[in-house]
């Protein structure tokens, strides 16, 4: 058993105590018996419509709580191969992205250096352009496997090169990504022109709209992702939007039509044996939340985060 799970809830209620990820312990120091770290980043003053994901990873970790360590689906109980910890909540300077942009890498880069997974709550998506400076400086130009709305590929926003809607040209201009190994999967809704789309593939990314996943199926876009990110370093941002609003309401700038919750799990699921350097999930937004749906939805997937990472580590100890 790892040195770091989840609180026995048949000790104690789960509701009963802090609201970290899982009921993981809360611990703000870092050591070799760490796989991941759950943190936060509750910054959303890159949003460009609907304000509040600040609240995100505090709605996440609510709903976390039910979650419980055996994965029947993967057939694994998670803690048995993995130990981690909820690291609290990366401080944010509200209003201004560089200087929150500073505190992320500070705050993030002796996890990573330490090679230590990190999966972030968001927070809106201009926070994964942090991210994505740490984990290169560790591991190079990674592959970006995106599931989303929106591309998020646009050169400026309002005349401001740095929002949620631009992080990713962002990161291709500060040679943070191997754009020939990088995908997106999701893309949907009204654009301002076709370029939106253009701009993304110009770019060299490969991107993949909402109806073309679905007409293509789950089971055949999961042999793309593979065939695509191959066997190097791989960073997963999840936008919540990538979702349809039926099953994620509360989120930034919701798009109609997208994936079901059923097509979100099986492709998470899906993508085992690829070597996983970070994680993030972004843009929910409570108060825009029915009945905690969308938070139920973003937990679940990230506790899915959680189990790629212990099916990994098995795989490595079994030698495969």
């Amino acid at each position: 058993m790892g040195k770091y799970q989840p609180r026995d809830s048949f000790q104690s209620p789960r509701f009963c105590g802090p609201r970290t990820f899982m009921r993981l312990p809360f611990i703000e120091t870092l050591d070799k018996d760490m796989d991941f770290v759950i943190t936060g980043v509750p910054f959303d003053s890159g949003q460009s419509f609907r304000t509040g994901a600040r609240f995100g990873p505090e709605a996440i970790r609510d709903f976390s709580i039910l979650l419980r360590p055996y994965n029947p689906e993967q057939a694994i109980n998670v803690f048995d191969y993995v130990s981690g910890v909820d690291y609290g909540d990366i401080p944010v300077v509200p209003g201004y992205i560089q200087d929150t942009y500073e505190k992320m890498e500070e705050g993030l880069t002796p996890v990573v250096q330490q090679g230590i997974i990190p999966i972030v709550l968001g927070g809106d998506h201009s926070i994964t352009l942090a991210e994505l400076r740490v984990i290169a400086n560790r591991h190079g130009p990674v592959a970006l496997l995106q599931f989303d709305a929106h591309s998020d590929t646009w050169d400026s926003y309002f005349g401001k090169k740095y929002n949620h809607g631009t992080v990713f040209r962002r990161a291709i201009e500060e040679g943070l990504l191997n754009v020939s190994r990088s995908i997106q999967i999701g893309m949907r809704g009204g654009l301002y022109g076709i370029e939106d789309l253009d701009d993304a593939r110009n770019l060299g990314l490969d991107v993949y709209t909402t109806n073309q996943y679905k007409k293509a199926g789950v089971e055949r876009m999961l042999e793309i992702i593979h065939e695509r990110v191959g066997n190097g370093p791989v960073f997963l941002s999840f936008d919540i939007d990538f979702l349809d609003p039926v099953y994620a309401p509360g989120t930034g700038t919701p798009e109609v039509s997208g994936a079901s919750m059923d097509d979100a799990l099986a492709f998470v699921r899906g993508l085992t044996g690829i070597n996983f350097v970070g994680f993030d999930l972004v843009e929910v937004l409570p108060a825009y939340d029915h009945g905690q749906i969308t938070a139920a939805a973003a937990a679940n997937i990230v506790y899915e985060f959680i189990t790629l990472i212990a099916l990994k580590k098995r795989e490595m100890q079994n030698g495969n």
